[in-house]
């Protein structure tokens, strides 16, 4: 592709140059992780108005403009779900800033219905405020509220009653954690973070230690008891939920994001009409070597789901008398990524090549009898809402193309309704998927899906999104993200990699792509790539490389690796700077995956695969788009401020490096209007597709000519 040279905006440097680990380390951008000081808001206020202007003049801006712009203002409903015999359902009509929240007192009323429990419409003036939760007390007397404001991580914890009244409180302010009410009905355990700054999403320092406490309804949050003390091991999150028997405060202690976990249960009793919960757990779990998570209570029995002496995971259930574990569910040659409890059936979700299967249990004599699977239709399961009280259960699917579809299952008969869907002038793009599978490095074979959009002949290489992700234990499957309908309806190939690091082949998959195996994730995508073009797919002048969060990590680590491979750069969102990631906010926690820069062997391995610290002057980068939010409070903006503003000074060739700051918004999609959403997609895929060669308007799979579901999966070695 042909570039006109741009001249970015230049960034001033600093002289700063650390010692760590007997190297000299510069870091001549740091002044830019003060992200509330003046000289990076002028920083900021630069590089917005640089990029306006940029892509404000694609060639094909309008065209996905407007094919975006009908994306996002599809109307869309979640899957309803039942809490304590209240239905809830949340409902976007594509034209509001926010999704509003229905209530009703029966699953007919609310599918007739209901009436409105939240809006967050009316809490900000500009729409950025979102609903991160809602629990409802065992009376179903108060529901606690969860705010998020600008897409920050920090959460403002509210109470109504199931009319949308509000109930007199003061907010309780938490991170990574939801209201868990207490049987009592007037408490709830949070975590608390004492010390931690504003609780904003332009609050970069490292987030501390946390607490456990429990308010009570009326209290101030001062006067909040005490249960766990976690402030001299910041690395702990805890994850609660209160037994369905009401006995235990279930207390998964994770080490960061690491796969493992310890599990504590702190009893909980009655005392004088009100609920306390013991501070001496017991340590079901203390050694954190496998992963724990509670599904449910049943007969005496807690059941969890481990990978425990199975790397696929497995179903196990603890007597409480004894606490002797027997198993329920044997691991399988699929892995399990969730498991539930509905009614006398145990559902069990595993994937096969990646992709969703749901399988039936059936618990009544005691033991596990299989009922086999349940027809699922085509498409990924976003969520399965179920109680261990009743058979009834309600499935989300998502598709590339459809963001949520709601089903309801019969769990023990397995039988499938269709729920109401709202409708809309969009009509999908059709497209067909074929299973492909590259070479890495060291031989081994990653798998990817190839998204072809219908009509589409293939025998000449094509205009090419890859997206990967690699990390954390998360799968990466045939879901539904925004930019997939615009690029598929442009006539844009898409191919969406399976990468090691990822949650989609079992516990082995997952190790292979981490700390010192870390290169392995890159070397996956780059085959991957290399793949496309040999198939003659595509060519490096049509390939355009895409990835959010750790995935925007992947994108700078490929792109500074092989330049010579990908066309255009799009990494979102993106871990950057991979020598600090652990100095602000939750980024401690992803040690887990990269190592430790404070580790001298860990340090050399990520000095050698940092996107920021890999970008060599005089290079020919490819056109590269970096796209982050000034309030992400998770993945701080300084590592997408320092890479965009490097790459900028680094760049050798013609091809341009705009920085795309998205205000008032988080790290991820909750906080965004529709309006924003589809802005900010518009601007992507037209700057993907003037810098592959992408020509819409002779493109196939337009808006307009037809719906696809992605049934026709074929397999290619």
């Amino acid at each position: 592709m042909e570039h006109s040279h741009l001249t970015s905006p230049g960034t001033s440097t600093c002289g700063v140059v650390e010692d760590l680990h007997g190297q000299r380390i510069a870091d001549p951008y740091r002044w830019l992780e003060d992200v509330d000081s003046e000289g990076t808001r002028a920083w900021v206020a630069e590089q917005r108005a640089f990029a306006a202007e940029q892509l404000a003049q694609l060639p094909h801006r309008g065209f996905f403009d407007d094919v975006m712009a009908r994306v996002t203002a599809r109307p869309r409903w979640s899957a309803p779900w039942c809490s304590k015999g209240l239905y809830f359902q949340q409902r976007h009509d594509g034209m509001a800033h926010q999704a509003v929240l229905h209530v009703a007192d029966s699953a007919d009323e609310l599918l007739a219905g209901g009436r409105v429990l939240v809006d967050p419409n009316t809490w900000s003036e500009g729409g950025s405020s979102s609903l991160a939760f809602v629990s409802v007390n065992p009376q179903a007397t108060m529901v606690a509220v969860g705010r998020s404001d600008a897409g920050a991580d920090w959460t403002r914890i509210s109470l109504v009653t199931p009319d949308g009244q509000p109930v007199d409180d003061v907010e309780a302010v938490t991170k990574f954690s939801t209201a868990v009410w207490l049987p009592d009905g007037n408490s709830y355990a949070y975590l608390d973070f004492p010390g931690a700054g504003r609780a904003e999403g332009t609050e970069t320092r490292a987030l501390p230690g946390c607490r456990i406490k429990v308010h009570r309804v009326g209290d101030d949050p001062s006067q909040d008891v005490l249960v766990a003390d976690f402030e001299l091991d910041p690395q702990v999150l805890p994850w609660m939920q209160l037994s369905d028997d009401d006995r235990w405060l279930v207390t998964h202690l994770a080490t960061g994001t690491e796969r493992a976990n310890r599990l504590w249960l702190f009893p909980v009793h009655e005392q004088g009409g009100e609920s306390v919960v013991d501070a001496e757990p017991v340590e079901l779990i203390d050694t954190a070597r496998d992963r724990w998570e509670y599904i449910a209570t049943a007969d005496g029995e807690l059941y969890f789901q481990t990978d425990d002496d199975a790397p696929h995971g497995r179903v196990v259930a603890v007597d409480q008398r004894d606490w002797n574990l027997r198993e329920v569910v044997s691991e399988g040659a699929s892995p399990i990524v969730g498991a539930w409890l509905a009614g006398q059936t145990l559902l069990v979700h595993s994937l096969e090549d990646a992709s969703s299967v749901l399988h039936r249990w059936d618990l009544g004599d005691g033991g596990a009898r299989d009922l086999g699977q349940v027809q699922l239709p085509p498409g990924v399961l976003a969520s399965v809402n179920t109680r261990s009280t009743s058979d009834e259960v309600f499935l989300q699917l998502s598709t590339l193309t459809d963001p949520s579809h709601a089903w309801r299952l019969a769990a023990s008969t397995g039988k499938l309704d269709e729920l109401p869907a709202p409708t809309g002038d969009w009509t999908a793009p059709g497209f067909r998927v074929e299973r492909r599978r590259a070479t890495s490095a060291d031989g081994t074979s990653v798998p990817y899906f190839l998204v072809v959009p219908d009509g589409l002949d293939l025998s000449e290489p094509r205009a090419t999104i890859l997206y990967g992700y690699g990390g954390f234990n998360i799968p990466v499957q045939l879901d539904h993200r925004a930019p997939w309908p615009g690029w598929l309806a442009a006539g844009g190939l898409l191919a969406i990699a399976n990468l090691r690091g990822g949650g989609e082949f079992g516990r082995s998959w997952y190790e292979a792509g981490i700390r010192e195996h870390k290169q392995n994730v890159f070397d996956d995508a780059i085959a991957v790539a290399e793949d496309l073009v040999a198939r003659e797919l595509t060519t490096p002048e049509q390939l355009a490389v895409h990835g959010k969060s750790n995935g925007g990590l992947l994108v700078g680590a490929v792109m500074t690796q092989r330049p010579d491979l990908f066309a255009v750069a799009l990494p979102h969102v993106g871990v950057l700077d991979a020598l600090r990631f652990h100095k602000f906010t939750v980024g401690r926690a992803w040690a887990s995956d990269y190592g430790n820069p404070d580790d001298a062997a860990d340090f050399g391995r990520i000095l050698a695969w940092s996107p920021l610290h890999n970008i060599k002057p005089g290079t020919s980068y490819p056109a590269t788009l970096v796209l982050t939010s000034d309030h992400d409070d998770r993945v701080v903006p300084a590592h997408s401020y320092k890479f965009a503003a490097a790459l900028q000074a680094a760049q050798g060739g013609a091809a341009p490096v705009v920085a795309r700051i998205e205000e008032a918004t988080g790290h991820g999609l909750a906080s965004k209007p529709p309006s924003v959403l589809a802005a900010e997609c518009a601007d992507l895929l037209a700057f993907a597709a003037h810098h592959t060669g992408l020509f819409p308007s002779t493109g196939s799979g337009n808006v307009g000519e037809g719906p696809g579901d992605g049934k026709d999966v074929r397999v290619e070695e």
